[in-house]
């Protein structure tokens, strides 16, 4: 598993014209972002004690958090992914998963998951079972990314978010999110071993501070 440097800044709308357009001077978009974004939708997992939530809440060193990810609105490609922490730095694991599968695990059919041969999908089955852990809230918002080649650098722009309050049939079109209160605009820096210098001058706002803010946790104060 290999572990990244992060910085997360809550910043607003001015900030991220000025972040934006430097980040167009010096790095690239996304290519697979449709018009330069793409549209999120993650359905986030919690036991009833909220561990992933108070343990992001209190800091806890090491710490992880699954969540089912799609893009688009497009439901054939989706992701069962598991985010860690460890020392501050962190790491995503990734496998894909089908809309039956993502469905399944929504509704509590969940069987089938000890007989996959994708580790990652028999360990959240036994988390389901060890720890309790279940589908808890969907969290939706637009992510503008780019990136820069030297140091494996991705920026993202992430705003409008939107919570899905008691709903986490993250398939059903009709499951509505709502705006997550006064959520402000976060601007996330991922690198490996180096940051770059023209990355990080163009990141650099005077007045923000790198934080811990978390999507998940914004929404889950309606839910």
């Amino acid at each position: 598993m290999d572990f990244r440097h992060e910085w997360k800044y809550e910043i607003n709308a001015s900030d991220m014209i000025a972040v934006r357009q430097r980040l167009r001077a010096a790095a690239r978009p996304d290519p697979h972002a449709v018009e330069g974004k793409y549209l999120i939708r993650s359905l986030y997992f919690d036991n009833l004690a909220d561990k992933a939530l108070l343990e992001k809440l209190d800091g806890v060193n090491q710490r992880e958090k699954f969540r089912i990810r799609y893009y688009n609105g497009d439901a054939s490609l989706i992701h069962l992914e598991k985010k860690s922490k460890l020392n501050g730095l962190g790491s995503k694991q990734s496998v894909r998963i089908s809309a039956a599968e993502a469905q399944a695990i929504v509704n509590g059919d969940l069987a089938w998951m000890s007989e996959s041969r994708r580790p990652l999908v028999v360990e959240l089955y036994s988390k389901m079972l060890s720890q309790g852990l279940r589908p808890k809230t969907i969290v939706d918002y637009e992510r503008e990314p780019y990136i820069y080649s030297p140091g494996n650098v991705r920026v993202t722009l992430d705003y409008n978010i939107r919570t899905g309050l008691y709903c986490t049939d993250f398939l059903n079109p009709n499951c509505i999110t709502v705006p997550a209160g006064d959520a402000p605009i976060i601007l996330e820096v991922k690198w490996d071993a180096f940051l770059p210098e023209i990355i990080r001058d163009a990141v650099e706002l005077s007045n923000r501070h790198a934080g811990a803010f978390s999507k998940y946790a914004a929404c889950r104060i309606y839910g």
